[in-house]
């Protein structure tokens, strides 16, 4: 297998399943470009690949984003830290819309950034309570687990691989895949990229 199809098979497992709407950038490339996005992404947002794919999410802003929580978001990529923020941005056709923006960084087998994950869910207007029922319900579900899985589910909301768990948690790369196969069962998380989310959400 080829580096490129290594990658296209690793960022596919992240995002291609997950009912929510999510990209991946490369902040090794210039202005952190989109690489890949899901369907749900493409659903929410109403752009196609080619307005898509090479661009910065920055796109969804519109004439009221605010500004601020703009470089919220921005000051955690450059801290490489997950953030998750309610933004105001807009669709293609320029409906605006409550979008609860998770970003979060994912690292390489030698622990360099290699990608940050972006996952957008839309807020229903005059649905103020429903981020927080998210988040209530995203605490319930990561209480739920054992110890050693709300461990793991940590390390992977800061972008860890199996590897690096393991040596941060001094256990076996296997019994890292173990709790993160139980945990993402117990989630009902279709992909990695859900169960991160799960875990910010959850404030874990």
């Amino acid at each position: 297998m080829s580096i490129l199809e290594h990658n296209k098979s690793r960022l596919d497992a992240l995002i291609s399943n997950s009912p929510i709407a999510s990209v991946v950038s490369d902040p090794r490339q210039r202005d952190n470009p989109i690489i890949a996005y899901n369907a749900a992404f493409i659903a929410l947002t109403g752009y196609a690949e080619d307005e898509i794919i090479g661009r910065n999410c920055k796109f969804l802003a519109g004439p009221a984003t605010e500004p601020w929580l703009s470089e919220t978001i921005s000051s955690a990529v450059q801290r490489h830290t997950p953030v998750l923020v309610e933004i105001l941005n807009y669709k293609r056709d320029g409906t605006p819309f409550r979008n609860a923006v998770l970003v979060a960084p994912i690292f390489d087998e030698a622990g360099d950034l290699e990608f940050f994950l972006g996952s957008q869910v839309e807020l229903e207007a005059g649905a103020p309570m429903l981020h927080e029922n998210r988040r209530i319900a995203a605490v319930s579900a990561v209480k739920a687990l054992s110890r050693r899985q709300r461990e793991v589910l940590a390390e992977m909301a800061l972008g860890h691989l199996n590897r690096h768990i393991a040596f941060r948690l001094g256990v076996s790369e296997q019994t890292v895949k173990m709790h993160r196969a139980l945990l993402m069962e117990r989630l009902g998380a279709a992909t990695s990229a859900d169960a991160i989310r799960i875990a910010v959400e959850a404030g874990l």
